[in-house]
């Protein structure tokens, strides 16, 4: 019987936590583009699994888009320009270098989808968005309702871009971000938390209401410097180049 090697953890499925530190390695540059993966029997005696896990976890990395499998010859690695999926490994936001790019980015995204929906939004859009914070303000508040409240604020709001590329990705995003929330309710006394995290999505809904689309973006920023911030991540500082 194979010993299982302890670097892919005993959490989740095999074939998922192999393919989890394969993705590790392919996105921290240990394995480059281009390169041909270990056949299935190295990958095998490597993590101690059976070839069966490894052809699982080889499948699943060809479907995000990670590795391109050529009959006959191999599994390559994929350069992140050629990929035809997205994916973000949630154990990797682990490291707090990786959660300070999931921030960046999503302050990229989503400063400018306020802004647009500022400018673009309807009466229905904006009832949605309220509907969301009216629960994060309601009886949800000190809840895990709360938190899907808040993801679907976003996301109505990228949904008021009326540009449904921008609600696409923005909807992946919050899928990502959804540990963080959790982590800040855990980290943080959860009444002031609250108090703040619902104050700030009050002043963004205010600036989508009055149409103003430099306040809706810039209140937005602010809310992702201030979620950022109460992770561990000094966004603002990034951001700024500091």
């Amino acid at each position: 019987m194979k010993q299982r090697s302890s670097i892919i953890g005993s959490v989740e499925a095999l074939p998922h936590r192999v393919a989890s530190h394969l993705s590790r390695e392919i996105e921290g540059g240990d394995i480059i583009p281009g390169a041909r993966l270990p056949t299935e029997s190295q990958l095998a005696d490597k993590f101690g699994v059976s070839r069966n896990v490894v052809r699982e976890a080889i499948a699943q990395l060809r479907a995000d888009g990670m590795i391109e499998a050529r009959q006959g010859v191999g599994a390559f690695v994929m350069a992140p320009e050629q990929r035809t999926a997205i994916r973000i490994d949630r154990e990797a936001l682990k490291d707090q270098r990786n959660m300070e790019h999931l921030f960046e980015l999503r302050s990229i995204l989503e400063t400018e989808s306020a802004t647009l929906a500022a400018a673009r939004c309807t009466s229905d859009d904006l009832d949605a968005i309220k509907a969301a914070l009216d629960r994060m303000g309601g009886e949800e508040r000190w809840e895990d309702g709360s938190i899907e409240a808040d993801l679907l604020f976003h996301r109505a709001i990228a949904r008021a871009t009326g540009n449904s590329y921008i609600h696409t990705f923005i909807s992946f995003v919050c899928e990502q971000i959804r540990q963080s929330i959790h982590y800040a309710r855990l980290t943080n006394p959860l009444h002031d938390l609250v108090e703040v995290n619902v104050a700030e999505h009050v002043r963004i809904y205010d600036a989508l209401a009055a149409h103003d689309p430099q306040a809706a973006g810039e209140a937005m920023r602010r809310h992702i410097d201030g979620a950022a911030s109460r992770v561990g991540v000094e966004l603002t500082a990034i951001n700024r180049g500091k």
